[in-house]
Order: structure tokens, then sequence, then C-alpha cells
């Protein structure tokens, strides 16, 4: 059986949760299980090492004694018996845009390995070739591409508008930078964005030049690249409730039962609330959105009104708002206080990038949405840019005691200092703890050997006492939990260096950033992240112990079978 979508929710009846009695710790209810679970490998994140665990409905009924729980075994219970396998709460999706990865199933793939076949500039341009006539787009059509990496290309640069015109000059071209923060536009689509040499930088953003002229090269930073975004994601499919649905999928299929949409917009969360009340069906998996705060209604940012829920409808609420506050360490548009040590062609000694954001207006939205009571992420790779966010959430607690949550997104450049302002304000760093693979080579290049190796500090986090999540930031690197997990734990680069190897997380420290921090950075850790009697039953069968194999060897375990709400979502072939 492969993935299992669109499942009916089954009600837990609040008799069935009273009528329990107490046995061996453990409260076990009288009404046959639906399913039991045995073996040595369960891994709850609670403590408890239970023999098995019965699930009923949506709730992990009882954990305990194999003899225990089996007595809520009834003729239709089904019964796994683990073996060598692994049983793991859920896992959690700290920071990811989930409506991006639907979208990008329709654009051509232009990364490089292992997520992609793009190593150099002549097979970017065939990828595009080849992607017009697969689709057979006709002239005038809107061509996009995602996942280049200019790191990573045979000529070490972007590619330009004339690469992208030697592809076709009659329809419009874009192609995403891997970390979602730069574009590339071809002669067309730089006309139909209307961006000329007569053009200004946006706020918070930058038009690249040719050498010597006012005339665009085709890269576009930050904001300057939503004009020709914004065109691209207007021409796509009348719904993106396939791309949605197919992209939960693919989540389920790696463990994740809880899913973030970051930065959301309207169209999307009134697609995916419409087709829960249409089709009364609920979504395979959680998902909580959070909507961009810069495109929030005019009359909503004053008050920081954002709808936001503690509860779910048919596996889906709005969790709070993001803010991003500067670009990415890989696009070297992250917002650093001292230089980068290899700046960008044309910049000087003194480069240290720029915020997306203006500062004073960025202090007041935030003082406004913790007084709303809304959760606040906020993407920030710079320290400059953790340090915006830090001074931000100071400013507007002062000396309450305020659980807030904010959460760093990304992280990767905070400083010793950094890390004990965010233990004493409460605040969560979700850490992009990919990046040593696959950026960790070039990082060694643009920030110099002693900044790079404290990428994603997790361990002087753990020292703190300072919780922390792990993230892919799907699409950037696929949602992929336990090669997620195996780089937290290893640091290896491309090149096989470790990268900070006192950074290095332990095997059950980044399990922990996956499942019971997750659910903690969500506000639900009363209901999720752990398997102990009472919670959501989230779970996860894996190959092989996590925590018992050898670590080089994490990334090879298989998710077996995803339970979402007790139901299988998800089971290998």
């Amino acid at each position: 059986m492969g993935r299992i979508t669109h499942l009916a929710m089954t009600a837990v009846s609040a008799s069935l949760l009273t009528a329990c009695a107490t046995t061996s710790g453990s409260q076990v209810a009288q009404a046959p299980a639906d399913t039991i679970f045995t073996g040595s490998h369960i891994i709850t994140m609670d403590g408890s090492k239970p023999q098995a665990v019965a699930l009923r409905g949506e709730t992990i009924a009882a954990t305990g004694s194999r003899a225990t729980v089996m007595k809520l075994a009834g003729p239709d219970t089904r019964v796994v018996e683990l073996g060598d396998k692994a049983l793991v709460p859920g896992f959690i999706d700290s920071h990811s845009h989930v409506t991006m990865v639907g979208r990008m199933s329709g654009y051509a793939n232009l990364s490089s390995p292992p997520v992609g076949p793009v190593t150099d500039i002549a097979s970017l341009q065939q990828r595009l070739r080849d992607h017009i006539a697969a689709k057979a787009l006709p002239e005038g059509a809107w061509v996009m591409g995602y996942g280049y990496d200019d790191s990573l290309l045979a000529e070490n640069r972007h590619p330009t508008r004339e690469d992208l015109d030697a592809v076709s000059t009659t329809r419009p071209i874009a192609i995403l930078h891997v970390s979602g923060h730069l574009s590339v536009a071809n002669s067309a689509a730089l006309a139909a964005a209307g961006i000329t040499a007569q053009s200004k930088d946006p706020p918070g953003g930058h038009i690249r030049r040719k050498a010597g002229s006012d005339e665009p090269d085709g890269v576009l930073e930050e904001t300057a690249a939503y004009s020709v975004l914004g065109k691209v994601y207007g021409s796509g499919p009348a719904s993106p409730m396939p791309g949605i649905l197919a992209a939960l999928d693919t989540y389920a299929s790696e463990g994740f039962t809880t899913v973030q949409d970051g930065a959301s917009n309207a169209g999307d969360i009134a697609a995916i609330t419409g087709y829960i009340e249409k089709s009364g069906k609920p979504l395979p998996v959680d998902l909580v959105a959070f909507p961009t705060f810069a495109n929030l209604p005019a009359e909503a940012k004053p008050t920081c009104s954002v709808p936001v829920t503690r509860t779910y409808t048919g596996g889906f609420r709005i969790g709070g708002t993001k803010f991003v506050l500067d670009g990415s360490p890989q696009g070297r548009t992250a917002w650093l206080s001292k230089p980068y040590t290899l700046p960008p062609e044309g910049k000087g000694a003194d480069y240290v990038a720029y915020p997306t954001v203006e500062p004073s207006h960025f202090m007041l939205d935030v003082t406004n949405c913790i007084a709303a009571k809304v959760p606040v992420l906020a993407h920030a790779n710079g320290d400059a840019a953790i340090q915006l966010l830090i001074d931000a959430v100071g400013s507007a607690i002062g000396e309450a005691k305020v659980d807030h949550r904010t959460v760093i997104i990304h992280a990767q450049l905070m400083t010793e200092m950094q890390l004990d302002q965010a233990k004493a304000l409460g605040l969560i760093p979700s850490f992009y703890a990919v990046h040593p693979y696959f950026w960790g080579d070039w990082h060694r290049k643009i920030f110099g050997e002693e900044r790079a190796s404290r990428i994603s500090p997790m361990h002087s986090a753990v020292v703190r006492g300072l919780p922390f999540t792990i993230h892919n930031d799907a699409p950037v690197v696929p949602p992929m939990a336990l090669r997620l997990m195996s780089i937290a734990v290893n640091r290896t680069t491309r090149s096989g260096y470790v990268l900070g190897p006192d950074q290095r997380a332990t095997p059950y420290e980044a399990l922990q950033a996956l499942t019971i921090n997750g659910a903690r950075q969500y506000f639900e850790e009363a209901s999720k992240g752990s398997i102990t009697q009472g919670k959501q039953a989230d779970l996860v069968i894996l190959d092989a112990d996590p925590l018992q194999i050898d670590p080089a060897k994490i990334a090879d375990i298989k998710v077996i079978e995803t339970i979402s709400r007790g139901k299988t979502v998800y089971r290998k072939d």
C-alpha cells in the first residue's frame, strides 16, 4: 500500500476517555484498541520506556507493559510486533513552505546534486528547454525553474538574462535561486515586470546591473524579485489544492505529521479552507499556516489582526504571522554585523548585506503582535537581523513574563551573547540544521572558518538549556526528516569536512528538536511531540532505531509507516 490520503476523521467520545483504570502507572481504557504496537524500540520522548502502545481513534489510549496494554486487544485490533523497528512520535516540521512545495512540482528542477541534475549553465539551459518541450508551453507563456545554486555551478556565478534569453526570447523566463531569496529573469520577464534601466531598487531589495551600466543583468535580490515572481505565481493553475495535497503526501512519506506553511498568502489559505469545507475531508496531516505580515491588509497591521486559532478544523489552523528580516547566507544577502569574508562581485570589503524591513517599523509591529497574542515567526539568518529581532522582543515585553514563544527562523549566525539573550527573553531558535552539508563548504569561503563553524550553534543552545527546533525549509531542501536529523548529528559537508564538530547535536537532542520541541514551538506540547497517554496518535515506524544505529547511517533509515490522528497516511510498499 502506498500513500493513503483524505482519511475521514474519527471522533473519540468523552465516555471512552473517562472509562479507564490505572494499571502499572498507565491509564487503560476498557474498550478495545484500534491498534497496538509492541516492541523494545519505542522512543517516547517523555522519559518512559513502555513495551507497548495502544491507539483508539485519534488518541494514544495507553502505554505500558506488553501484558497490560494487550488487555485492550479485541477481535478487530491490529497488533503490530515491531521487532527491530522503532516507534517514534510523528515528526514536526518547524519551518517550511508547503504551498510553495506544491507549486514547484510544476516547475523545472534546476537544483544541483543530490536534489537535481544541474552542474553548469549549459545543463541549466537544457533543463529549461526540456521543460518547455515536455509542457508544450506556447510562446508568451511563463516558464519557471527553481533551485539553481550559483555556488555549485561550474561557472561559480549566477545565470544572467542573456543566459536565459538563449533558451527563449518569446517566453518570459524566471528562475528561483535555491535560497528562495534571489531570482533571475530573462529580457521578456523583466519587460513584463516593468524592470528597466530607470527602475530604482525597491526597499529591502536590489536590482543587479551590468558592469558600467544601469541596465539590469537579470539577477534580482529579495523584494526586487517579487515583481517577477508575482507574475509567475499569478499564471499558475486555477486551484493550488492538487499541488498542496501532493506535497502533504510527500511530507507524510517522510514521517511528518505536523507541517508548516510559512509565509502563507490569502489565496492559498482560502483554497485550503474551501477544500476542507466542500469536500468534508480533513487534510492527511496537520497543517499550520503563518501568513506574511507584509501581506496583511493595511487595516489589520496596526493591531496585528491575524485570525489565530489553537485548534484545528479539518487538520488546518492559522498559527500566527511571519516576518522576513534579511536574506540568505548562501545567497550572501544575510544581514551581518561584520563584513563577508568573500563579498559578492561588485561589492566592497565592507559589505554586510541589508535588512529587508524598516527596523523602526518592525519594532512597532512586533510590539503590536505580542500585545495581540499573535505568535511571531521571524526569518533572521545574519547576526544583525537576529539582534533586531531580539531587541524588538525585549522592547515589546520589557520586564513582563510573557509566553510569546517568538521563533527565530534559521538563526544561522547566532552568537553566544544572542543565545543568552534568547534564553532570557523566551525566544526559540529554529536552526537551519541542513546547512552544514548543503552549503558548509561555501560558508567557509564567504564567512571564514570561525563564523562558518558556528552555523546552527545547537550545542551552545543545549548547554544553556535553550530548547531549539530544526528544519529543512522545503522547498529549499526537500522535506526529508532523517537526512535533517543526520546532518544535525554529523555536520559533514559535501566535501567530507566536519563543520564545527563542537556544535553537533546528539541523536536524542536532534530527535527532541523534531518532536517535543517542535510541539512546544507551536504551543502544542500538551497534545503532541511524545508518545504519551492522552496525546494525539501521531506516530512513525522506522526500519531502525535512530538512537542505537551508527550516527553515520541515520540518513539511511527508512520510514515504514506514518500514522496521523490514529490513521495510517503512508505505508512503505
